[in-house]
């Protein structure tokens, strides 16, 4: 048996931002605005979709999805954080740790999983809308986000398990705000390549084909738009991609510049501000880039106050 994992009875010391503990409180008073709006947007978001007729349509039942996946996401790492800021609590437990992981890691999968969806929905809608309530039909829908949750629940277990098992002797503090992989790697006095190895494989078997088909998607979808001989019609079928659009390009972009790389490469320094992105912030542009921009999902809003003010 390997060296004895020191960390499984004591935990570790989650460091955060503790190089700044002049600005602790008001540290907790920014993140936890950002907490509570992206709480309070995404439960509207799926308040308003499912008590209305918008849940028929499939790009809504898919943003359904977003929405609860980015209340999971978002409270994978932010309830902990904010203790940590308020009381200083920074310790967490072994299984905390490893809980924490395997969440993040699942619902990192699962927003990748669930963006080529919302991009291939989107093809569907602009290329072939004449049959597009037929091919994603509920039926369609509904197997697609099982599978999508399935999927990126069991894909990180192999992952979670190693990791787990490495004896931790170098230190128990993490240099971040939650169980980051690739920090935990370094901590460990085992050898980790293998582990590496397959973050990379694994990485690559869900993120090369995600973005594969996600650029097949719009590389059709442009296409289809250049040739609608309408300026309105032009606009108005880009106009529902942007969003989608700037909501991939931020999620590839953090996640991916912060661990498609070497362990021996990782920097913390860079590590933080980018793991706030993916893990606080992209919850919470989500509803306005996605919905409150979105003309229908508005009139419900509206249609929905104006029969609470009339009672």
């Amino acid at each position: 048996m390997p060296a004895e994992n020191q960390s499984s009875s004591s935990g570790f010391i989650l460091q955060g931002f503790s190089d700044y503990p002049d600005i602790q409180i008001p540290l907790f008073c920014l993140f936890l605005l950002i907490y509570l709006l992206t709480l309070q947007g995404n439960i509207l978001i799926l308040i308003v979709i499912y008590q209305t007729s918008l849940l028929s349509f499939p790009m809504y039942f898919f943003l359904c999805n977003l929405a609860f996946l980015d209340l999971c996401a978002s409270s994978v790492s932010q309830p902990k954080l904010l203790s940590m800021l308020l009381r200083g609590d920074n310790t967490i437990s072994f299984g905390g740790c490893m809980t924490q992981l395997h969440f993040f890691l699942s619902l990192t999968c699962a927003e990748f999983v669930s963006l080529t969806v919302m991009a291939y929905d989107r093809y569907v809608a602009i290329c072939n809308p004449l049959r597009y309530l037929i091919v994603m039909n509920r039926r369609v829908c509904v197997i697609l986000v099982i599978t999508c949750w399935m999927f990126s629940l069991a894909e990180p277990m192999s992952h979670t398990v190693l990791i787990s098992h490495l004896p931790f002797c170098r230190s128990q503090a993490i240099d971040h705000f939650f169980c980051d992989p690739s920090i935990l790697l370094t901590l460990s006095c085992a050898n980790t390549f293998s582990i590496q190895l397959l973050t990379y494989v694994l990485g690559s078997l869900v993120g090369l084909p995600a973005f594969a088909l996600t650029v097949a998607s719009y590389t059709y979808i442009i296409s289809t738009i250049i040739k609608i001989h309408s300026a309105t019609g032009r606009k108005k079928a880009f106009s529902t991609c942007t969003s989608h659009l700037t909501v991939v390009s931020l999620f590839y972009g953090a996640t991916l510049i912060t661990y498609m790389r070497p362990t021996s490469q990782y920097s913390s320094t860079l590590s933080k501000p980018f793991s706030l992105l993916y893990t606080a912030l992209i919850p919470l542009i989500n509803p306005f880039i996605y919905t409150f921009r979105n003309k229908d999902f508005k009139q419900q809003i509206s249609n929905k106050t104006k029969i609470k003010r009339s009672h």
